[in-house]
């Protein structure tokens, strides 16, 4: 799914990174915990939260992640929005939960892990 999709789907408006949206991604999650997203995801390429602070970037910088959409209208900061483009991390906010923003993308055919037992 181009990153265009993902603006349009969830009504969201472009932060930092514009210059990026035409690039695909394959995979997102939706966490609020950092600890969560560094322990259990993998290949996701997409985060979706309501977290606002640096920590957010950081964990997505390390976790190879290429795009942070911020739920419920929450704006990063300033310090976050240069950071994130030093890391070229598209940054995105939209008004929706989280829970309708995941299950928008999902039934769109963005899909999380698979889960190893």
């Amino acid at each position: 799914m181009k990153m265009t999709t993902i603006k349009e789907l969830l009504c969201a408006d472009v932060v930092c990174g514009e210059e990026n949206l035409d690039s695909n991604v394959f995979s997102a999650c939706g966490s609020d915990m950092m600890s969560d997203v560094l322990a259990f995801v993998k290949d996701q390429a997409v985060l979706l939260t309501g977290l606002v602070n640096s920590q957010v970037i950081r964990t997505a910088e390390m976790m190879d992640m290429v795009c942070i959409v911020f739920v419920r209208a929450k704006l990063p900061t300033p310090e976050m929005i240069e950071l994130a483009k030093e890391c070229g991390i598209v940054l995105m906010t939209t008004e929706k939960r989280m829970y309708d923003a995941c299950g928008i993308l999902y039934t769109n055919g963005l899909v999380g892990n698979k889960i190893k037992k």
